[in-house]
């Protein structure tokens, strides 16, 4: 029986505090637990709505092998201590921030002839400023099976 830790925190906090289809995807062989979203923009004039779709990786620091141009954004746990629920639901907030002025981003493009391209962007510096206000209680470790 697995043990999932702050997986199931994830999910409740993602379902409070996140507006759009997302999945989490919990890759035990590379201690690792990947979050996709997908943002969808339909026009008026194309008939197949266009879609984008982001990742997200938790990672352990010591173990996890990945590319780092893979992601939105790659944030380190320790797998003992994991993260807290204060700190979940901040990121499923600041998320759900980030996915919506990517929608409207992703709007700007299609609507611009003259724009070339669209990059949704991760704010690190605003992300770690106001993670410093959080007051953190409990903390669930990465899950065990």
């Amino acid at each position: 029986m697995a043990k999932y830790g702050f997986l199931s925190v994830l999910e409740e906090e993602m379902d409070k505090h996140f507006h759009y289809d997302y999945a989490i995807d919990w890759q035990k062989q590379n201690h690792a637990v990947e979050l996709s979203f997908i943002l969808e923009v339909g026009l008026a004039d194309v008939e197949e709505p266009v879609a984008l779709e982001e990742f997200v990786l938790f990672y352990n620091p010591e173990k996890t092998k990945f590319d780092a141009e893979d992601y939105l954004v790659a944030l380190p746990f320790e797998p003992k201590k994991g993260f807290s629920r204060e700190f979940l639901a901040y990121f499923a907030q600041y998320l759900n921030q980030v996915a919506g002025e990517g929608l409207d981003g992703i709007m700007n493009f299609l609507m611009d002839d003259e724009q070339e391209d669209f990059v949704m962007t991760w704010d690190n510096e605003t992300f770690e400023k106001d993670k410093v206000e959080l007051i953190e209680t409990d903390y669930y470790a990465y899950p065990r099976y």
